[in-house]
């Protein structure tokens, strides 16, 4: 599954739990029925590897030292400057936050409010700071991502494995775009709620079972409908759903991506992070900045997360400025499932496909804990 929402429709996070409740005999006929194929060719390439068949995983880049410092990228005329920063450094050995110097800062039109400062906090996490406001999307920061079956799969972060919620700097709000454990981290929101549990939170509709128990103040959008969050001078960030994938039979309501406003409205970001959109819905927007995947996560006929030419026409729908990368599938993982899971494309292909419909467009890849600032 990816690309264009119409013809592609499932995820992992809905395959990993269907294999789950398979196991632990929960599974219901109509289940069975709709997912028996894709569960036989799982099956049948279990079988390849214990004929020692490879199933050519995708190769791990070298871990990442994260170094404390930013970089400043301009919009407005893609002239982009390095700066050091009077970052403060946390226990787990990199910058969460950063301040560009005055020195070094690149004159534009844009005001402070209009810049986007992200932080990649690997897997599908992020830290986005606009406007004086820090927006925690889908955090996996407690413990492992198993969905609560380590046996078919278990993954730790490479870079930010000794994390901890004390470490996150202020919040203002939680974002949510799925509702499965991958984005919507009950090890993570449960903790996290017991320390802020007043805290705002925008969440696709899916996750209203999970969510309502743990926070107070929480808005439900579905795509097209917008909310607001309120900075510190009074100004408003746009927040809009738009439609993600689907995680199971064709009649579910889709998860969410989102397009967010900064305060004057000078600079706009997309995110869903599985390179899965509406396009009828998505060529009708706009947004400088888009975050998103680009390198594929295949399982044997079955796409988990899409990128490469489907993330290169989802830049050019929206007109994109800037493309930031997300590895989400570069974790240290481990059991059947990830067993079987392969990556196709590289950021370095994905460039060249860009630069042939895009050539304006600037690729800006994230080191984990080290902000970006756009």
């Amino acid at each position: 599954m990816g690309g264009d929402i119409d013809s592609k429709r499932s995820t992992s996070g809905y395959l990993i739990k269907f294999a789950g409740e398979l196991w632990l005999g929960n599974l219901s006929c109509k289940k069975t029925e709709l997912f028996s194929s894709t569960m036989a060719t799982l099956q049948c390439n279990f079988y390849s590897l214990a004929l020692n068949k490879p199933c050519y995983p995708r190769r791990r880049r070298p871990l990442l030292q994260p170094f404390s410092s930013s970089t400043r990228f301009v919009s407005s005329n893609l002239i982009c400057t390095s700066s050091t920063s009077s970052a403060s450094t946390s226990r787990w050995g990199c910058a969460v936050s950063a301040v560009v110097s005055e020195e070094n800062a690149v004159d534009s039109s844009f005001s402070a409010a209009d810049v986007f400062k992200l932080t990649y906090l690997e897997g599908n996490s992020w830290i986005w700071k606009v406007g004086g406001t820090n927006i925690l999307v889908d955090p996996v920061l407690v413990g492992n991502l198993d969905f609560g079956i380590p046996w078919l799969y278990d993954a730790a972060k490479k870079v930010l494995n000794k994390f901890q919620l004390s470490d996150l700097p202020e919040i203002n709000c939680l974002l949510i775009t799925q509702s499965l454990d991958d984005h919507c981290h009950l090890k993570t929101l449960k903790p996290f709620s017991q320390k802020f549990p007043n805290i705002r939170v925008i969440s696709t509709p899916n996750a209203k079972g999970l969510l309502d128990p743990l926070f107070r103040n929480v808005t439900y959008l579905e795509p097209g409908q917008s909310s607001d969050i309120e900075t510190s001078d009074g100004s408003k960030i746009s927040v809009k759903a738009t439609a993600g994938p689907v995680l199971g039979p064709p009649w579910q309501r889709p998860e969410n991506g989102y397009l967010v406003r900064s305060p004057k409205g000078q600079l706009s970001l997309y995110y869903e992070p599985h390179c899965v959109y509406n396009q009828s819905f998505i060529e009708k927007e706009k947004a400088d900045i888009v975050v998103t995947p680009v390198i594929k996560q295949l399982l044997p006929n079955f796409t988990l997360v899409s990128g490469q030419e489907d993330a290169v026409k989802l830049a050019k729908l929206l007109q994109a400025k800037f493309i930031v990368p997300m590895q989400n599938g570069d974790l240290d993982s481990k059991g059947l499932l990830a067993s079987l899971v392969s990556g196709e494309g590289t950021i370095e292909s994905f460039k060249e496909l860009l630069s042939k419909e895009l050539p304006y467009a600037k690729v800006i890849e994230p080191t984990p804990g080290v902000p970006v600032e756009i």
